[in-house]
């Protein structure tokens, strides 16, 4: 049986099967403020005109590492998960996205630790599985650092 892929959250980013996977936000045309997660309905921005109207813009694929930590245990409830299942440590990263000054924050790519990241590393978005079940992948965003795209890359072509 094959799964369909399904964003955890619809319009938060592109599909994740086209190459230029893009996370999605919006943009105030009144004061240009940039909102992520995505604001439809108004401009968040107290010092906004108003006005003006909210209009989806892809934000920069890449930035730099604000912070990083790593989820070594499972959250206790009312976080929903199943005991049953094995616990694997992830690490989130915080990233900023200068040109929306902003910052983001996401899980990091799988295979990524904390030894992968400092602050200031240049990281990039790609597309990734947040879970599965018997009829769907639930798609979500990483970030994984670009030095490590390159590494990747160069031991895909050897």
């Amino acid at each position: 049986m094959t799964r369909t892929r399904r964003p955890v959250v619809p319009g938060w980013f592109t599909d994740d099967t086209v190459p230029e996977f893009r996370l999605l936000g919006t943009r105030c045309t009144a004061c240009a403020s940039v909102f992520f997660p995505r604001e439809d309905d108004w401009c968040r921005n107290p010092g906004c005109p108003g006005g003006g109207a909210l209009a989806e813009v892809p934000l920069s694929p890449r930035g730099r590492v604000w912070s990083y930590t790593d989820g070594r245990y499972r959250p206790p409830a009312p976080y929903v998960s199943d005991p049953d299942a094995p616990w694997e440590p992830y690490t989130l990263v915080a990233v900023e996205l200068a040109a929306e000054a902003m910052v983001v924050l996401g899980q990091a790519a799988p295979g990524v630790t904390t030894a992968d990241l400092a602050v200031g590393t240049e990281v990039e978005v790609v597309p990734g599985v947040l879970n599965e079940d018997d009829e769907h992948l639930w798609t979500t965003w990483n970030w994984r650092p670009v030095a490590q795209e390159r590494r990747t890359e160069r031991e895909e072509r050897s």
